[in-house]
């Protein structure tokens, strides 16, 4: 027997239908890449977005075309991003942060066929186009008066071009698991892998994402994402925040700390998500200042583990909720958010930084669960780690093309490879990257925890940690140090700070200071840049070594 509702197919252009309708005054509030402060609505997004998907079916572009974009986050990349799916083809965020000769390799073998680009990228396309075949037009996100001179035959100003369609159109009809969007993994273990979204999962997951349980947004809430729209879907928030109708700030290019606060402060932002290395600045800038944050209450922090001296100082010196969370393009990318369920609604203090620390428990639609590397399931004690798996309906089934098909198994388990334990409560904990973790006399150690720890000394800006082959133990952690501007801790400060925290045989062997450390496309420490960097290094304790 089956039940007797509508067919209704989750669409996603059904999302900007809803915004248009149920929330249509609604602002959006861009900071545009000629400068100015731009205003726009939901019902003025969803005319142009209609439009944007009428103009790309006249130029021949339809169902199942993937067309790349190269933006950052404005209300025109929106228009551009529905009005794509709206007309049956694919967007396909590009991370312009990525060198050249990767986003050649990405998009000949997404075999885009068109791309929408901020002025801001238009020499990166220029000097790329040549290099895939498929490419037939460059739309490039501005109007006629600010459309740069270019070589490239094909370009457009996007603006004039828009302005030939009416918007007089009909959303394409589609089977909700057709493709709407696709992100590449930033390829630090071989060449970057395709992730394919359909638009059923985009439509669950930003269910999922705006949960009480989870981000707990509403129509009241005034969003900023300052997490790109190319860093897997800015969290779903692209998709979470018209469903939910709630006003959105985008921040264009400008991402430093005083420009972040900027908008904070005047469009009285309520809720915010990012990468730790931008709180970091927004932090400094804030104790640089002296100034305060009185409307932000939530800031969610991702991408990587959130430092607990991170979360101390937006909770306590500003008042502001911390959601640390934890993710991967795989998933949409939301897996986890570290909200308090009732068991931990009382802790205070050190307790609660203690849970705050995990990257949380799953919400509805994410299944998780740790094996060791027979694959057999290991108890949620808090304690036991071991390949952490996750499945549910945003979750990748297959990469784009075939690639890495060891990490699916037949009951649909996805090995996220990351290392992880679950306590009682169903709280995750990333303990390290399966590739970071550091295996010292037949014992695992978390560079996460280590640098985590670090990040709390006062001098300390940024820290990582690597293991160095050692003749006894095999690897023993070397704590790699950025100083902050004007302080000059010694190696002893370090690890006295560290002293007591963790148990002995975690703590670093070696402390070493350099001006950077290197980052991925993400933002994410590049580990292997590191392990390259210290590959002859020896650690003055192992005797034999120095022989």
């Amino acid at each position: 027997m089956l039940g007797l509702m509508q067919e209704w197919p989750l669409l996603c252009h059904k999302i900007l239908d809803h915004a248009g309708i149920q929330h249509p005054r609604r602002e959006i509030v861009s900071r545009s890449i000629e400068g100015p402060i731009v205003r726009t609505t939901y019902s003025d997004i969803r005319t142009r977005a209609l439009k944007v998907a009428q103009r790309l079916e006249r130029d021949g572009y339809g169902v199942g075309d993937r067309i790349a974009t190269l933006a950052w986050n404005t209300a025109r990349h929106i228009e551009a991003w529905y009005g794509i799916m709206g007309v049956g083809a694919v967007y396909h965020t590009l991370n312009p942060r990525l060198f050249p000769e990767q986003l050649v390799w990405i998009m000949n073998h997404a075999e885009d066929k068109a791309i929408f680009v901020d002025l801001t990228f238009l020499p990166l396309v220029e000097k790329i186009a040549a290099a895939v075949p498929s490419l037939k037009q460059v739309i490039v996100l501005t109007d006629k008066a600010h459309m740069p001179q270019t070589a490239l035959p094909n370009a457009v100003a996007y603006e004039e071009w828009l302005a030939e369609a009416d918007g007089d159109f009909q959303w394409k009809s589609l089977d909700e698991g057709a493709a709407a969007g696709m992100c590449y993994t930033s390829g630090t273990t071989g060449e970057p892998k395709g992730v394919v979204y359909s638009h059923r999962s985009n439509v669950l997951h930003a269910m999922m994402a705006a949960m009480p349980d989870a981000k707990g947004i509403g129509s009241k809430d005034i969003i900023l994402p300052v997490v790109p729209m190319f860093h897997a879907n800015a969290w779903g928030l692209g998709q979470s925040a018209p469903m939910i109708g709630a006003k959105l700030v985008m921040p264009g290019g400008k991402m430093d700390g005083a420009s972040i606060y900027e908008l904070l402060d005047t469009e009285k932002v309520t809720f915010t998500a990012a990468v730790p290395t931008v709180w970091l600045m927004l932090l400094q800038y804030l104790e640089e200042t002296g100034k305060k944050l009185p409307y932000l209450k939530k800031v969610v922090i991702g991408g990587s583990a959130c430092p607990r001296a991170m979360t101390k100082k937006f909770q306590e010196n500003y008042d502001v909720e911390v959601i640390h969370a934890w993710g991967m393009t795989e998933m949409s990318p939301l897996g986890s958010l570290c909200t308090m369920k009732p068991e931990y609604a009382g802790l205070e203090g050190d307790e609660r930084l203690n849970i705050e620390e995990k990257q949380g428990h799953a919400p509805f639609g994410v299944e998780m669960k740790v094996t060791d590397d027979e694959n057999k399931s290991l108890p949620w004690n808090g304690k036991t780690f071991g390949r952490l798996k996750v499945r549910g309906p945003a979750v990748a089934a297959a990469y784009y093309g075939g690639a890495g098909k060891e990490q699916f198994d037949e009951e649909g388990w996805f090995d996220t490879g990351d290392v992880a334990h679950i306590d009682a409560n169903g709280y995750m904990q990333i303990t390290d990257r399966a590739k970071d973790v550091i295996k010292s006399g037949g014992e695992w150690i978390s560079t996460i925890d280590l640098e985590n720890l670090a990040v709390g000394h006062p001098d300390v800006a940024e820290a990582a940690v690597i293991g160095v082959r050692h003749s006894k133990w095999d690897e023993r952690p070397l704590l790699v140090i950025v100083r902050k501007p004007g302080k000059e801790p010694e190696k002893s400060d370090i690890l006295g700070f560290m002293d007591g925290k963790v148990a002995k045989w975690w703590m670093p062997d070696d402390v070493a200071f350099v001006d950077e450390i290197p980052h991925t496309a993400t933002g994410k420490i590049q580990k292997t840049t590191l392990r390259k960097q210290f590959s002859d290094y020896r650690f003055p304790t192992d005797a034999e070594a120095v022989r």
